[in-house]
């Protein structure tokens, strides 16, 4: 680690693949060093350290051994990322995409394809494509209101569940 974060700040690259461990520290240890902050993917054998990733913005998250299928993912996401230079930030931090996990499986997925959030009891049900992973509490439905943000999802008639409205066909 100790060459590493002068010459990130040297070379300036876009895109840094960066383990979690790393002699003399971790790879987020190294973020928080950095003047200059590439687009990050995480390519590390732990997954407890996925959502710790996604909040310091991963892009991917990559588990060892890497297949080739998702590393060919994670360098598409990557350039379509670069194609799309954000604005400058706003006030508040929107979130635009939630990192998931439902046993082995983990996903990033953009907030805008999401259908719809349902609550189940403790748990809350996600909609995204063909896949309805089972999300784990940790969140109370005010702070979902808030944490949204983006003013495209709004509460269903049940009162359980929030639907994003761009995929909504009509609303009574």
């Amino acid at each position: 680690m100790g060459e590493a974060g002068p010459l990130i700040d040297r070379l300036l690259p876009e895109l840094l693949f960066l383990d979690i461990q790393m002699p003399g520290g971790t790879g987020f240890d190294l973020l928080e060093r950095l003047e200059h902050l590439p687009r990050v993917v995480f390519t590390t054998a732990y997954d407890r350290h996925a959502v710790r990733a996604f909040e310091v913005n991963a892009l991917d998250y990559l588990l060892k051994p890497i297949e080739p299928a998702r590393l060919a993912a994670a360098l598409a996401r990557a350039q379509a990322a670069a194609a799309n230079v954000p604005a400058a930030p706003a006030t508040a931090p929107v979130l635009e995409r939630l990192f998931l996990r439902d046993g082995d499986r983990c996903w990033f997925v953009p907030l805008r394809e999401v259908k719809l959030f349902a609550a189940e009891g403790n748990y809350v049900r996600l909609s995204w494509d063909r896949i309805h992973p089972l999300l784990g509490a940790g969140r109370s439905r005010a702070s979902n209101h808030a944490w949204i943000r983006s003013g495209s999802f709004v509460p269903t008639a049940s009162r359980s569940s929030i639907s994003n409205t761009s995929k909504v066909w009509s609303l009574e």
